[in-house]
């Protein structure tokens, strides 16, 4: 873990440092407060910071009220160290946002003390952050492609057409189908069933542009949200998105099972609702699956 001493006492500072690198410590060193505050403002700023009370710039106290200013960053555990060894002293600091406190000169068997206590903290905090993603990812991803599920794909829908809307841009949306996927689950079973669920889910995602948004949409469907796209761009890259998924089978488990899909494509005019766009979208892959499966069919309002 990096740690941040920040003291004006250059010798000072190379002996904490020195004691900290013993115990496993990655120790960065600032001898004002400016720099010190420079440091825990980087976007990959240090979590554990040694702040002297007394510096020149910037002093510990104002340090800590300007880092616990910012509420979006992950928290920094400060010790602040000074020579002011008061109770009032120990009060203010931790009024401030110190997470602790120690009186110099310094006893190391008391610093290695505090410091593990802040790791096991910042630790604590990781396994926090993390254990949050986790659930945003479960609450927003598909648990079995990996794509937006339904409800955020439908947001995303609304949020560009609504965006479209107010600034004037066109947009298009897909739908794709994977055709005969029932007889895949019929004779194959339903693990090679979501197997191929997820080959094409990457085949999709591998395909699209960059700005482009796919999601699952239920079932074996999916949506794609094409930004700044007209009917004619979108109905060139559907037919591609079909070539490519054909152009690879499904390998599950030494089982080669081919794929292709059927897409309707519907583009925005500025009229249609999102319900009314995405029936548009369904109604050409509804035609796509009538005239053969395998293709893609634009549908214009």
């Amino acid at each position: 873990m990096r740690v941040l001493i920040a003291d004006d006492n250059v010798d000072f500072t190379k002996s904490i440092a020195i004691l900290l690198r013993e115990w496993g410590f990655d120790v960065v060193q600032a001898y004002d407060g400016t720099a010190a505050m420079a440091l825990l403002r980087d976007p990959e700023a240090l979590t554990l910071a040694l702040l002297d009370w007394d510096m020149p710039g910037m002093n510990g106290i104002e340090i800590c009220r300007e880092v616990r200013k910012d509420v979006d960053r992950p928290y920094t555990y400060v010790v602040l160290m000074t020579g002011r060894g008061g109770k009032d002293e120990m009060l203010t600091g931790m009024t401030v946002g110190a997470d602790d406190y120690l009186i110099k000169p310094v006893d190391p068997i008391e610093l290695h003390a505090r410091l593990n206590t802040g790791k096991r903290i910042l630790d604590l905090q990781d396994q926090l952050l993390a254990t949050q993603r986790q659930l945003r990812e479960q609450a927003t991803r598909d648990s079995l492609t990996g794509l937006w599920n339904r409800a955020v794909i439908l947001d995303i829908l609304q949020r560009e057409h609504t965006r479209g809307r107010r600034e004037g841009h066109r947009m298009a949306v897909i739908m794709a189908d994977i055709d005969h996927f029932k007889k895949v689950n019929d004779s194959l079973g339903h693990i090679v069933g979501d197997r191929v669920l997820r080959h094409v889910a990457q085949r999709l995602q591998a395909a699209v542009r960059p700005y482009d948004v796919v999601g699952r949409y239920g079932g074996e469907e999916f949506l794609i949200i094409l930004p700044h796209c007209d009917a004619d761009f979108s109905l060139t890259l559907a037919d591609r998105l079909r070539c490519f998924v054909a152009l690879e089978p499904a390998n599950v488990a030494g089982e080669v099972v081919p794929v292709t899909i059927s897409l309707g494509t519907a583009a925005w005019d500025g009229n249609a609702s999102t319900p009314e766009l995405l029936q548009i979208a369904d109604n050409a892959l509804y035609q796509a699956k009538a005239e053969g499966r395998n293709r893609a069919v634009a549908a214009r309002e």
